[in-house]
């Protein structure tokens, strides 16, 4: 486990810290890859989090959303605490039953969805996965087809362009 002080810093609206060049250097080590993202946990202020470290606009940074720091985007300039270790275990969400049974029902959708990238891909399936009610999940799966039919936004995104 690595500690460090950072400083808390703002990018495109996303509240993120530097991790010093010698704890970078040593998780890339331990994730034998240099290429992002690279699965870390640890804590921030003494509470736990799992996150990614993940390279954008040619620096890596360790985003803090906030359920790791409580009203991060206003809190910029604030001095942090950190903790960071790589983190090799399993992250795979499986896509819930809904969802699979109605990309198999619909052909389109699913070629669709095979086109995607798999940073998209797998935050469909993580916003399905993570909803708590069946009401939620079946309205969501119908919200998700629509997205990859080019009809409606979904995750935050504007529909899919047919090709």
């Amino acid at each position: 486990m690595h500690e460090f002080q950072a400083t808390l810093k703002i990018i495109d609206g996303n509240p993120y810290v530097d991790v010093p060049d010698e704890i970078l250097s040593a998780l890339l080590v331990a994730a034998e890859k240099s290429t992002s993202p690279i699965p870390i946990h640890g804590t921030l202020n003494g509470k736990p989090y799992r996150q990614t470290l993940v390279k954008f606009r040619g620096a890596w940074r360790l985003y803090v959303n906030m359920m790791m720091l409580d009203d991060s985007p206003r809190r910029i300039g604030e001095a942090v605490a950190v903790t960071v270790t790589y983190d090799p275990s399993d992250r795979t969400i499986s896509p819930h039953p809904k969802l699979v049974r109605a990309l198999a029902e619909n052909e389109e959708a699913q070629q669709v969805f095979e086109t995607l990238s798999p940073s998209l891909q797998n935050e469909i399936v993580r916003y399905i996965a993570k909803l708590k009610t069946e009401q939620s999940v079946n309205k969501n799966v119908k919200r998700a087809i629509r997205f990859l039919l080019g009809q409606e936004r979904f995750v935050g995104r504007e529909p899919i362009k047919p090709k």
